[in-house]
């Protein structure tokens, strides 16, 4: 009779070989690799990982121009108006703001500094690209007009198939037409979800007491060449508005918008003046330049 052979040895290696081969490191490997691919195709995050402190960014000078009224002040009291009022916001990282306010016997003054440093939390789309949206949807909601040209400007300028006047206009100060801008990024402004908080541009009755009520009244009737319009030069994009708001037939106030963009941050700069007279009408040339003055010294300072 024939015995079987048993070889215990041989089997047993035989398993733990197997055991070993199904537990190779090639398919950790392929895993880690796969991991570290995902993380490349993350978008790169903005410029500015840090806003700067609003108050303290408006120097002495400046102030001292744009609030007239305070060196009528007794001086504790002109210390606390220059010093301003840090605003009121959820994360210090992503928005903070300052305002000022000084009555003079002239004019009541008001004016606010807003820093937003935009974050995406989408893979696939960087910083500066969601401060793009952003900033596009503020521009937008604006609602600049078109630029215009004057009879002698579009005398036989016109292309062959009519351009003459279209997207290619240039804006009152030499600047590129507003709707060029705000078309490119429309379609994606529109679909730009969020903190209302950090996206919106602040409400000129944020600047200002609302003296207007049921019976107020808000137009742009700034002097020809001086209408709300794209600005050159001023960050990576930005925009000028100016509003005239009547309370009745006779306060009439003036806000003077600017906001620009550079990288992920959006920095908005409002000015507004009310005459104490009730005939008076604010100098828009005038709340113009001290706005622009203070929005460029701002971009310097995001510059450093």
């Amino acid at each position: 009779m024939q015995r079987k052979v048993y070889v215990p040895g041989v089997a047993l290696l035989a398993a733990l070989t197997a055991g070993c081969t199904g537990g190779s490191g090639t398919d950790g490997s392929t895993a880690d690799d796969k991991a570290g691919e995902a993380n490349t195709s993350v978008a790169a995050p903005g410029k500015y990982r840090t806003l700067r402190e609003p108050c303290g960014s408006v120097d002495r000078a400046l102030l001292r121009d744009l609030l007239p009224g305070a060196t009528t002040l007794p001086e504790e009291q002109q210390e606390k108006a220059y010093d301003g009022t840090a605003a009121v916001t959820y994360d210090t990282d992503r928005r903070v703001g300052c305002r000022w306010k000084v009555d003079s016997p002239a004019a009541t003054h008001h004016l606010l500094v807003d820093f937003e440093r935009v974050v995406s939390y989408d893979s696939d789309v960087s910083d500066d690209d969601r401060a793009k949206e952003v900033y596009a949807k503020q521009e937008i909601a604006a609602d600049l007009p078109a630029p215009t040209r004057s009879p002698e400007e579009g005398e036989g300028e016109d292309t062959e198939d009519g351009e003459g006047e279209g997207e290619g206009s240039a804006s009152p100060d030499g600047s590129g037409s507003p709707t060029a801008s705000a078309s490119q990024s429309g379609d994606q402004a529109e679909d730009v979800a969020g903190d209302d908080s950090a996206t919106r541009t602040p409400d000129p009755a944020d600047v200002t007491d609302s003296a207007s009520g049921s019976g107020g009244s808000t137009g742009t009737q700034a002097p020809q060449g001086l209408e709300p319009r794209i600005l050159a030069d001023l960050g990576d994009t930005a925009f000028l508005d100016d509003a005239l708001v009547r309370s009745g037939s006779t306060t009439q106030r003036r806000t003077v918008s600017v906001v620009f963009r550079t990288s992920n941050v959006i920095v908005t700069v409002q000015y507004s003046e009310q005459p104490a007279l009730t005939t008076d009408v604010p100098d828009s040339k005038e709340l113009q330049e001290k706005t622009q003055a203070l929005a460029r010294r701002l971009a310097e300072q995001f510059t450093d």
